[in-house]
């Protein structure tokens, strides 16, 4: 049990009723502090501060709290005595958990994160899914849950028409194997910009198309191929980056399941046909009363819309999900709002939750783009920080073996980035500074990492005769500070899921102070 809920507990027993209990912001009030006699307090329309010295009567911490204080308009404050605090950190020692508590109704959850197109090269826009997705299983994990983490990979489209008919005409094998994603793009765009002046070759990319969608021999063995090297490509990204999958079930996947699943709607009345397309309605939601979701075209296409609902159902019949995250940017808050009222009509009531992010911004404010005006690569970053992080390395460490120095480089260059992310609100927009990412002062990776390695060394330079003590004395006020901060990592691991906030576990401060 934490600390925050062990006074919890002592406070709703003295009140009879559910009492929420934070962390303090500043030092001056206290470690933790409650407003529950503020709330008691208005719903009684009684003084706070006289409710607040009756609760502080009935509350029972003597055994290991100071008497509580009542501070502003009617807070209670709680200091931790030294050597509970004390008794605590010592526990730590021998808990691989580390204090964090396992979840108590354990959930299989779905997560689905990162999400490139094939045939295109992954960029800058991708960090944040990527690293956020990676980091949310991760904990997620650590807590107990049972994640199965999806790979929804773009891998069918309108597109494939053009990179099939670049593949057929223009496509050079040398360049190929040295660059498969950038020899696609250059099919793609050189068979794209013929289209647009010749109607002929648009024509020839809508047949390459058609056969494809038909099934062709020819073009499922380009499809298949295209989709492998772009594989290739990603997964060089995610080993770079330590993150893997369970699955990487491309929209390709759930094909055969579009056509089925709209007749199937239309037949339950859960769609309707309108002007020749077929939509679902939400006339009994305000938010979405003009705002219906589109599942098959009049011409008799599908969109992202009929593929997701398809690839809900599937999740839920095979894995038998409670819950299925959806770590994609804010602007497709609308798609997933209609997708998740959808999917309460078609009766799937599981945990549904869109956790949207904001945007990566260059120097200028803008969003990230190259010099041409195209997004920036995220094999560019990765590399770009391993370089920079190599300067910094060489520069402190020049008699360092190559080999060493490129692999702390790698180590620091790959954790400034996942840092950078992490240490931001999820759906705050932040500006991507090198200088800031890779600098050795403030809240960032390599301040974090030097700190990790200055203590490794206090451990080698006592040659492994460390030995844990019985019990420990926090004889010294930075001591004590940081025993209680230390103990709080319990109380901060689990809140981190509570709104998808993995900064918590970045900022220099309290939970509670957010």
């Amino acid at each position: 049990m934490t600390i925050q809920t062990l006074l919890e507990t002592r406070l709703s027993e003295a009140l009879g009723a559910p009492a929420q209990v934070a962390a303090t912001a500043d030092a001056r009030f206290g470690d933790y502090q409650t407003n529950a006699a503020m709330i008691a307090a208005k719903a009684q329309r009684a003084n706070p501060r006289q409710i607040a010295a009756q609760m502080i009567e009935r509350i029972q911490v003597a055994d290991f709290c100071e008497p509580p204080e009542i501070a502003g308009a009617g807070f209670i404050n709680f200091r931790l005595k030294p050597e509970f605090v004390a008794q605590r950190a010592r526990a730590l020692l021998d808990d691989t958990h580390l204090g964090v508590p396992q979840a108590e109704k354990p959930r299989k959850i779905v997560l689905d994160f990162s999400s490139p197109n094939v045939a295109k090269p992954m960029h800058v826009g991708h960090i944040r899914s990527t690293i956020l997705g990676d980091t949310l299983t991760r904990i997620a994990r650590f807590l107990g849950h049972e994640v199965i983490t999806d790979n929804h990979i773009g891998d069918w489209g309108t597109q494939f028409g053009k990179v099939i008919y670049g593949w057929k005409h223009f496509r050079d094998d040398a360049a190929l194997e040295r660059d498969a994603i950038q020899e696609l793009v250059r099919l793609y765009k050189q068979a794209n910009a013929l289209a647009d002046s010749d109607a002929a070759v648009m024509t020839a990319c809508r047949e390459e198309l058609v056969k494809l969608q038909a099934g062709d021999p020819e073009n499922l063995d380009i499809w298949k191929r295209t989709v492998a090297l772009s594989w290739r490509e990603f997964e060089a990204m995610y080993n770079l980056l330590d993150i893997h999958f369970d699955e990487h079930l491309g929209e390709s996947f759930y094909n055969d399941a579009l056509a089925p699943l709209v007749e199937r709607l239309l037949a339950c009345g859960i769609a309707e046909i309108s002007e020749g397309a077929v939509c679902v309605f939400f006339r009994d939601n305000p938010a979405l009363a003009d705002k219906p979701c589109l599942i098959r075209k009049s011409d008799g296409g599908f969109l992202y819309a009929t593929t997701d609902l398809a690839t809900l159902e599937y999740r839920i019949q095979r894995w038998n999900a409670d819950a299925i995250w959806y770590v994609v940017g804010a602007p497709q808050a609308l798609h997933f709002e209609q997708i998740f009222a959808t999917a309460a009509r078609m009766g799937i009531t599981g945990n549904l939750r869109h956790v949207a992010f904001g945007s990566i911004l260059g120097e200028d404010r803008k969003l990230m783009k190259t010099r041409s005006g195209e997004n920036v690569g995220l094999r560019d970053v990765l590399e770009e920080a391993q370089e920079r992080s190599l300067r910094i390395v060489e520069e402190k460490n020049p008699d360092m073996p190559p080999e060493e120095k490129a692999e702390i480089a790698r180590i620091i260059g790959i954790g400034a980035v996942k840092y950078a992310e992490l240490s931001q609100f999820r759906m705050s927009d932040y500006v991507f500074s090198w200088d800031k990412m890779l600098s050795f002062q403030g809240n960032t990776a390599p301040y974090l990492q030097n700190a990790y390695v200055r203590i490794r060394s206090i451990f080698r330079k006592n040659n492994g005769d460390f030995n844990v003590p019985a019990t420990l004395a926090l004889s010294e006020p930075a001591e004590f500070t940081l025993s209680k901060k230390l103990l709080q990592f319990g109380e901060t691991v689990p809140a981190t899921l509570d709104d998808f906030r993995p900064n918590l576990l970045g900022n220099p401060v309290s939970p509670s102070a957010n």
